[in-house]
């Protein structure tokens, strides 16, 4: 079996344990109208590193390379905004697209390395949802990541969205807890 065909271990917990406790759980006939993770959009906001080291575009683009596993797409701005002291054109973020393999190997790492590692943890908040089911949640630093290094320059935050294909947040609530996505639980919604 060669590397690229090893099923990631979340993709296997998915099909043999996840599917068929949703399935219960949300009293769902059809196997195929259980929610799942579609994919893992991640973007990272480096204008302001930018202003103060402009020649640090091939440094951030490598060590968002390395935390994603995949090549990022360099955004442009599409007009200039004087108060922000943005110019139409001038590179303003980086982003990721995830799926398959890929997205479970990161949401792998995700909750069972990065998460244990951010300072002063106390779990994600389960505000993240937008209605749809989808979750949104930030990290400020990336030197969470083991692979980012100790590097100040590489320092910037990253938005992670998840988008899945539950109906609602109550769904996409039940898809990542059983992932294990630790949420806090004293966090009530308002």
């Amino acid at each position: 079996m060669r590397e690229g065909d090893q099923m990631s271990r979340l993709i296997q917990q998915y099909k043999e344990k996840i599917l068929p406790e949703l399935k219960e759980e949300l009293k769902v006939s059809n196997i195929h109208a259980v929610p799942r993770i579609e994919k893992i959009v991640i973007n990272a906001g480096i204008g302001k590193v930018l202003q103060q080291n402009p020649k640090a575009l091939d440094t951030l683009t490598e060590t968002f390379r390395k935390i994603t596993g995949q090549q990022p797409v360099v955004t442009r701005a599409s007009k200039a905004i004087a108060g922000f002291k943005i110019r139409q054109g001038q590179t303003v973020g980086l982003t990721v697209t995830l799926r398959s393999k890929r997205m479970y190997d990161f949401l792998d790492k995700f909750i069972n390395v990065v998460m244990p590692r951010t300072r002063d943890f106390r779990g994600l908040s389960p505000k993240g949802f937008d209605g749809r089911g989808n979750y949104n949640c930030g990290i400020k630093e990336v030197l969470v990541f083991p692979e980012a290094g100790e590097t100040a320059e590489a320092s910037f935050g990253l938005e992670i969205t998840i988008v899945t294909t539950a109906k609602s947040n109550a769904q996409g609530f039940a898809l990542l807890k059983k992932f294990g996505f630790p949420f806090n639980d004293s966090v009530t919604q308002k």
